[in-house]
């Protein structure tokens, strides 16, 4: 994947620009999507694959980030990467099986997940049963 790219360029999907009342996390998604994914903060790819955009190509950068660090953090709080990841349209991690299994090494390496603040021990138990 070329990551000098933005999702718009790889997507090959140019939106227009948002409205003048457009919500803030409306206008910052539009940004985003004209960014370069190798620019992107780990805020940034938190925030789009919430609003479930450029998965496809957003994914496999996130889970490089979890490898490295599973409790990656955006603006949220401590793991709020890891646990954006599977909460978006679940269905990508059974039609690209390889992201799936890497997700699930990543939280298997996890110590004790009870040990994880409630919500991301919810997902991460859920990972790990998909």
């Amino acid at each position: 994947m070329n990551r000098d790219r933005s999702l718009e360029e790889l997507e090959d999907d140019r939106w227009p620009a948002p409205s003048a009342d457009a919500t803030r996390l409306a206008a910052t998604t539009h940004a985003l999507r004209r960014k370069p994914i190798g620019s992107l903060t780990v805020e940034d790819t938190r925030l789009l694959i919430k609003q479930n955009q450029g998965l496809h190509h957003l994914l496999p950068p996130a889970l490089e980030v979890l490898r490295l660090d599973p409790m990656a953090e955006g603006h949220m709080y401590e793991g709020d990467l890891l646990a954006a990841v599977p909460t978006r349209s679940p269905d990508i991690l059974s039609t690209s099986p390889e992201l799936g299994c890497d997700l699930r090494l990543i939280v298997s390496d996890l110590s004790d997940p009870s040990d994880l603040p409630p919500d991301l021990e919810y997902e991460v138990k859920r990972i790990l049963a998909l």
